[in-house]
C-alpha cells in the first residue's frame, strides 16, 4: 500500500548528483593549489668572492648628525622707487625748512620781548629819573623862594627905612625937591625896564593865552634892586615864577634919562607884548 502511494522516481538523478560531487572535489582541489603555492619559500643560496689582492675594509658608515635649525638670512633692502626716495627728499627738506623757521621765529620772539622789557625799564627809569629831578627842581625852588623871601624881607625893612627918610624930607621946607623927582619916573622908563628884564624870562608862551601880571619893583639909588612884589598874579603861575626867577637876574636896572633912579616902579608883564 505504501509502495503504491510513493511517487514515482524522477530519471536522472543519479547522474545529477554524480555531477554535483564532481563538481565539488575539483573546487576543493583548485582552491588547496592555491594556498599551497602562497605558502611555498623560495630557497636561498648564498656565494663567497674571494680578490687575489687584499683591499681594506671600508670604515664603518657613520650617522650624520641631525641637521641644526638655521637663522633665516635677512631679506636684502628693496630698492626703492626713484618717486618715492624724490618724495622722501623733499617731505625731509620741508621739514628741516619749518624747524628752521620755527627756530628763527622763537629767535625773534625773544628779542622782541627782550627790546620791549629794555624799552619798559627805560621809560620806567626815564619816568623816576623825571620825577626826582622835580622833586629836586621843587626842593631848590623852595630853598631858593626861602632864601629870596628872607632878603626881600631885609631889603623891605631897609626900604622903609629910606621911604621914611625920603617922607621926613619931603615935610621939611628947606627940602631940594629931589625925592619927589625920584618919585615921579618919565614916561618910556617903565618900557626901558621891561626891554632889559625879558631877555632874562625864560618862558615858552605856547598858544593864544596871554597871561598878564604886575610886579613893583624897589631899587637903590643906583639901580639895584632891593625886592621884588607881586601885587596881582597872573592865571598862569608859570609866568609869575619865571618874572620873579628874570626880575631877580638883573640885580640891577638902567637909570632914567635924568640920570636918576625912582624908589620904586610897578610894572605890567605880559609873554605876548
Amino acid at each position: 500500500m505504501s509502495a503504491a502511494l510513493r511517487p514515482p522516481e524522477s530519471a536522472g538523478l543519479g547522474r545529477g548528483v554524480l555531477f554535483a560531487l564532481i563538481a565539488h572535489a575539483a573546487l576543493v582541489a583548485a582552491l588547496s593549489a592555491g594556498v599551497s603555492w602562497r605558502s611555498r619559500t623560495t630557497p636561498a643560496f648564498e656565494a663567497a668572492l674571494w680578490a687575489s689582492v687584499p683591499q681594506v675594509a671600508a670604515p664603518p658608515e657613520e650617522t650624520p648628525p641631525p641637521p641644526t635649525a638655521t637663522k633665516p638670512e635677512p631679506e636684502p633692502p628693496k630698492a626703492e622707487a626713484p618717486q618715492q626716495r624724490d618724495a622722501d627728499i623733499v617731505v625731509a627738506r620741508d621739514k628741516a625748512r619749518k624747524e628752521r623757521e620755527e627756530a628763527e621765529r622763537r629767535k625773534q620772539a625773544e628779542l622782541d620781548a627782550k627790546a620791549e622789557k629794555e624799552r619798559k625799564d627805560k621809560l620806567e627809569k626815564d619816568k623816576k629819573d623825571k620825577a626826582e629831578r622835580a622833586a629836586k627842581e621843587a626842593k631848590e625852588a623852595k630853598l631858593a623862594e626861602a632864601k629870596l623871601e628872607a632878603k626881600r624881607e631885609a631889603l623891605r625893612q631897609e626900604q622903609l627905612r629910606r621911604l621914611q627918610g625920603l617922607a621926613g624930607a619931603t615935610g621939611n621946607p628947606n627940602a631940594t625937591g629931589s625925592a619927589q623927582q625920584n618919585a615921579a619916573p618919565s614916561s618910556g622908563y617903565a618900557g626901558r625896564i621891561k626891554a632889559h628884564i625879558r631877555p632874562l624870562i625864560i618862558f615858552n608862551a605856547e598858544g593864544s593865552d596871554n597871561p598878564e601880571m604886575e610886579v613893583r619893583v624897589t631899587l637903590w639909588p643906583d639901580g639895584r634892586i632891593v625886592s621884588v612884589t607881586k601885587l596881582r598874579g597872573s592865571p598862569n603861575p608859570d609866568w609869575d615864577r619865571a618874572v620873579l626867577r628874570g626880575i631877580d637876574k638883573a640885580e640891577r636896572l638902567p637909570r632914567d634919562i635924568d640920570g636918576r633912579v625912582p624908589a620904586y616902579i610897578d610894572l605890567v608883564m605880559r609873554p605876548k607884548e
